[in-house]
């Protein structure tokens, strides 16, 4: 067996840009991009070797290490997690700004290698600039602190360990069940290390996703069961998404004559016009989906994690013996609230289970309650979105001029605040996959990188960023980042002057409001309250940018940014009073003991919804 000798950075790197994917019959390579900010810790001797393989993965300079991996999972989703960002750290602090992105890839389960810096093995250097020291346990790093939001976990202490680790850790990031992030703690000085690494290791490899196919059983019991009901409903998922069975979800709806809801994950698969398609579920949904939910007998629960949002907090099953099944790569999932799992790839399933049900059909009335109960809402979307002369305009009549402009394969990005409740409720799709919406973890910053992101994956079509001021002052970076690196992107700015959300949250649950809107924060200033100027802001970075005042030239507006020859930010003061909302309840923490009539009127009024909550028994 030939070999060939190889420092640590040199055979990661090498063995990385070997790895290729087979996707819809052609190979192209598995990873494709890197993202870095170098420091002492990784640019001697990983950031050579990036350089010297650009022809295989581009590495793109961030301006934040958390961004810089949030626009490696926004790459990930865009590819339906079939490719695979990098994003590399020194140690310290750029190692420590990656958790947060970790939890994000962790939460969505969304592939992502995270490269880190750390400190030397031999420890003769010790204590090294940025190495936190733990005193009765030398060998605890920052990089210890990601054991809790990966899906695998190494740190290489030697180069042969890399036979063993990368492999392993592509194997998780491929697998639709473990699916999530991993990370490589590289020691600064392993990195530089040499070893006779076998030739064998960097052949290239073609990787195919697996598709765990069903057992015929859960397929028999699932098939009788769905017979049997008189008012199946489907709630279409994130895994359906990833599973690329869309078509045949498509296909298994019309056939059988069930109707469909969608998560926030899901949004998008089915044409909002679609007579299958009763709109999407849960707090942030819509009365449509929800009062189907109440009336479901069977719900089949179709790559879903099924989480809060999702499910009302489990209120909006109202039927007492509802039966539950759940299709899901991943057994973790499949047997949330003891539901009659189907443990396989979403496509294989829904095909195999279609077999099954032969010719079997939902009676018409169950659908026509659906299309009825659509059309309703359709009806409140409709008006919410209606462009009026007001002074500000609401976050619904905004989506509704983004959604009349965008064409088919632009992709509407948001994350946190009120948006993705206001995009999940209103956007009405015309073609799929328009909206990608991180309402996993939610995480505050996530838009503009993943918009970023996203246009790397997706260079021929809008990559289009909502995003609120609370939400862009957290992190918006990458609006340069962009600029730098020539993947233009259109950002709307949505300044309703605070955390109004959150602030409605607190009111809404007899609070006080404090410390979420500008004008509620605690200040010592003997002037004017303060307001960013977004526009000038995102000129110092390199972006066009204006402001759209009146409601009726955001159209022109609009076009301006998609004619502009780099990313363009439309700013618009949003109304922070007016509120989309949907017959759902949310189960959030209130206390048991206070003598203040407001929070005891809003208690009581919140524990009215519980009745509803399902009692796993």
């Amino acid at each position: 067996m030939g070999t060939v000798r190889l420092t640590t950075a040199q055979a990661l790197v090498r063995y990385l840009a070997a790895q290729q994917i087979e996707i819809d019959g052609e190979v192209t390579s598995l990873f494709g991009c890197a993202f870095a900010i170098f420091g002492h810790g990784n640019v001697t001797c990983l950031g050579q070797q990036l350089y010297e393989n650009q022809s295989v993965f581009p590495t793109w300079r961030g301006q934040n290490e958390q961004s810089m991996a949030h626009a490696a999972i926004a790459y990930a989703r865009a590819n339906q997690r079939r490719r695979i960002g990098i994003a590399t750290s020194s140690v310290g602090p750029g190692a420590t700004n990656m958790v947060t992105a970790a939890g994000v890839a962790h939460t969505n389960r969304l592939p992502l290698l995270l490269l880190c810096g750390d400190t030397f093995q031999s420890r003769l250097p010790d204590p090294v600039l940025q190495q936190t020291e733990h005193f009765s346990d030398p060998s605890l790093t920052v990089n210890d602190a990601f054991k809790s939001v990966t899906r695998f976990w190494d740190r290489i202490n030697a180069p042969s360990q890399l036979t063993v680790a990368l492999p392993q850790a592509i194997a998780t990031m491929l697998d639709p069940a473990d699916c999530g992030p991993a990370l490589i703690a590289l020691p600064q000085d392993v990195q530089g290390e040499a070893w006779d690494f076998p030739e064998s290791f960097f052949t290239p490899t073609v990787h195919r996703i697996r598709r765990p196919q069903p057992e015929d059983i859960d397929l028999v019991l699932a098939a009788k069961a769905i017979k049997a009901a008189k008012r199946p409903l489907i709630i279409a998922g994130g895994g359906v998404f990833y599973s690329g069975a869309r078509d045949a979800l498509v296909n298994f709806v019309e056939k059988h004559q069930i109707p469909v809801v969608e998560t926030i994950a899901g949004r998008t698969l089915l044409p909002d016009a679609h007579p299958l398609n009763c709109g999407p579920i849960g707090a942030t949904g819509s009365n449509s989906a929800n009062h189907m939910c109440h009336d479901a007998d069977l719900v089949l629960a179709i790559g879903t994690r099924l989480q809060d949002f999702t499910t009302g907090s489990w209120t909006v099953f109202r039927d007492e013996n509802m039966k539950l099944i759940s299709i899901n790569a991943g057994r973790f999932d499949a047997n949330k609230h003891r539901a009659q799992s189907i443990i396989a790839d979403a496509k294989a399933a829904i095909e195999q289970l279609d077999e099954k049900l032969n010719d079997h059909r939902v009676d018409h009335a169950w659908v026509g309650k659906g299309q009825e109960e659509k059309a309703a809402w359709t009806n409140i979307v409709n008006t919410r979105m209606t462009a009026t002369d007001t002074a500000l305009p609401s976050y619904a009549q905004v989506i509704g001029k983004v959604s009349q402009l965008v064409n088919e394969g632009d992709r509407v990005i948001t994350a946190a605040g009120g948006l993705p409740a206001e995009l999940n409720m209103n956007w009405q799709t015309t073609y799929p996959y328009a909206l990608g919406i991180e309402f996993g973890f939610s995480c505050m910053g996530y838009e503009v990188a993943a918009g970023w992101g996203n246009k790397i994956a997706r260079p021929d079509n809008e990559s289009i960023v909502m995003v609120g001021d609370g939400s862009y002052l957290m992190m918006n970076s990458d609006i340069y980042s962009s600029v730098l690196t020539g993947h233009k992107m259109i950002v709307v700015v949505c300044d309703n002057g605070g955390f109004a959300v959150i602030r409605k949250l607190q009111t809404n649950t007899g609070n006080v409001a404090f410390n979420n809107q500008l004008e509620d924060c605690t200040s010592v200033r003997d002037y004017a309250l303060p307001r960013v100027d977004f526009v000038n802001h995102a000129k110092s970075l390199g972006a066009h940018a204006e402001k759209v005042t009146q409601l009726q030239d955001f159209e022109a507006a609009f076009a301006r940014a998609k004619a502009a020859d780099r990313t363009a930010v439309l700013v618009v003061d949003i109304d922070d009073t007016v509120w989309s909302s949907c017959d759902a309840w949310w189960e959030v923490g209130l206390p048991q003991e206070t003598d203040d009539p407001n929070i005891i009127e809003a208690r009581d009024k919140w524990e009215q919804g519980r009745q509803h909550q399902r009692r796993v028994v």
